[in-house]
């Protein structure tokens, strides 16, 4: 049986040279600035950030206070 895309003469097939125009993660395109893609980013950050100083407290018996030398 032939493919669906190339039986259907409405949909031609994609251009296999260009690269792709939207990240892994969106339909976006990764782009500087204000972005969706940039806020997911920094918020993936943010959250093993998050994750190793939670993770370095247990570990030490220590507070990121008491690090940074505030208390």
């Amino acid at each position: 049986m032939p493919d669906s895309a190339a039986a259907d003469p409405g949909n031609p097939a994609p251009e296999e040279s260009s690269p792709p125009l939207s990240s892994a993660t969106t339909n976006e395109a990764p782009a500087f600035g204000w972005s969706s893609y940039a806020e997911r980013i920094n918020g993936r950050f943010a959250m093993v950030g998050i994750l190793v100083i939670a993770a370095l407290e247990l570990c030490t018996g220590s507070t990121v206070i008491h690090w940074l030398g505030l208390g």
